[in-house]
């Protein structure tokens, strides 16, 4: 439009953007800033990062362990700070890197293949994934990777494994799956819509606390059983808000507005339940505890640590355990996901698939969510990773790259194999991006 004078303040413009696409978006922005606009830009991308005048990093870490300033100033001298000052610094460097310390798998012989792929703009193709390894599919925004791998496979695992009623992208047949007991699909969804949904409840840690606080004396002398301790049921709940803890106004033609439930003070349990003490924290004052606050508290109590610790590996040791679900971030929610299914007893012969697990994630995150991946892959399981993230492709065993562009330009498997022969693909955008 050719507007000056504007302040653009952008969210991680750069989700979803083939590194190849990415480029061109940075030209945008410094175009627009050229123009005598102000462009201010949330972003993890680390490209993006060096091409900006100013950086601001907050820190240092995340929820409660963040909200300070950690640097201010050019690229160039955020990558000459050491990590004890910049978390973001070595990465710019290029002196820290994401790592793998799992070891390189190769194909045992065992493929999961999609024959015949043709819904949307993909052209005939047979996918083949390996069983047992991380597999990334790579491409251009628009080549084709979410149809093949969520429409097509996910949703025909689905079906077959999982018993669900969802109809896969048109295709052929699918050979392996005899290899699966099920399929799970971990997206950035969020994991509740309401204020009662919360990390303690979604992997399941509420039921074994409120067994431990049943198990109380106090409890057990009035009668008290885990239900007591449930802001679901009635008898222990607050019941002016029915155990949200707030109070919804119908602000009629505006949206709705919440304020603290005036009984139990946001709560969301009777006095009564609440006079309940475990080592004298009652169910809320648990609830109102970060992850790593209740490891101290439940140290002795192995099962709910098993809980904890899960939580604690995928980086979301600052969360409270009674944290709405509605103020969790895509990647919080995706990683609390991964948690439970790391607290699950591994049998192996899972089908796991990721739709760009790393969005919204920083470098240290990322790194923590890859050495989770390769700790399921070595329990026996089998990924499929959909991923525009360089150092993600960087690491995984297997790459399946479509396009050689989108839309009717995509559509076509234009690589397959270990990453170290991408390069040698003239027509990949990925392996080029990956030589640069």
């Amino acid at each position: 439009m050719g507007l000056m004078g504007v302040i653009y303040v952008l969210d991680e413009p750069s989700i979803g953007l083939h590194a190849h696409d990415n480029r061109k978006l940075i030209e945008t922005l410094g175009e627009l800033r050229d123009r005598g606009n102000t462009v201010i830009v949330v972003e993890h991308d680390g490209d993006t990062m060096r091409a900006a005048d100013e950086l601001v990093e907050l820190g240092p870490g995340a929820g409660t362990e963040g909200g300070e300033i950690l640097f201010q100033g050019t690229p160039e001298e955020c990558a000459r700070q050491s990590a004890a000052v910049s978390r973001t610094g070595p990465y710019l460097a290029r002196t820290a890197f994401v790592t793998k310390e799992a070891k390189l798998r190769v194909p045992d012989g065992r493929w999961l293949t999609v024959r015949g792929a043709r819904e949307h703009n993909l052209k005939n193709i047979d996918g083949a994934f390996p069983v047992g390894l991380l597999t990334c599919v790579t491409g251009v925004s628009g080549s084709g990777k979410s149809t093949l791998v969520n429409d097509t496979l996910g949703a025909a695992a689905a079906r077959r494994l999982n018993g669900a009623k969802i109809l896969p992208g048109r295709h052929r047949g699918i050979e392996g799956l005899e290899h699966f007991e099920k399929t799970v699909r971990v997206d950035q969804e969020p994991i509740g819509r309401s204020p009662r949904s919360n990390p303690a409840t979604y992997t399941k840690l509420l039921d074994l606390l409120r067994d431990l606080f049943a198990q109380c004396p106090l409890a057990k002398v009035r009668g008290y059983r885990a239900s007591r301790f449930s802001f679901n049921i009635r008898g222990g709940r607050c019941e002016r808000c029915q155990g949200d803890g707030q109070i919804r106004l119908d602000m009629q033609f505006l949206a709705d507005a919440y304020v603290e439930c005036p009984s139990c003070g946001g709560r969301r349990f009777n006095r009564e339940t609440l006079e309940v003490r475990f080592h004298g924290r009652n169910i809320a004052d648990v609830l109102e505890l970060t992850v790593n606050e209740a490891m101290e508290l439940f140290r002795h109590i192995p099962r709910v640590m098993e809980k904890l610790e899960t939580l604690d590996a995928v980086g979301l040791g600052y969360l409270r355990l009674g944290q709405s679900a509605v103020t969790l971030s895509g990647g919080e929610a995706q990683r609390i996901k991964l948690s439970l299914e790391l607290s699950r007893r591994q049998q192996g012969q899972t089908l796991y698939i990721l739709d760009e697990p790393t969005t919204g994630l920083h470098w240290v995150d990322i790194q923590r969510l890859m050495d989770l991946l390769f700790k399921l892959r070595d329990a026996g399981n089998t990924i499929v990773v959909i991923e525009h993230n360089l150092d993600v492709i960087r690491l995984a065993d297997w790459i399946i790259d479509l396009g050689p562009g989108g839309g009717s330009d995509g559509g076509d498997i234009v690589y397959a194999g270990p990453c170290a022969g991408i390069g040698k693909e003239p027509r990949s955008l990925t392996g080029q991006a990956l030589a640069g």
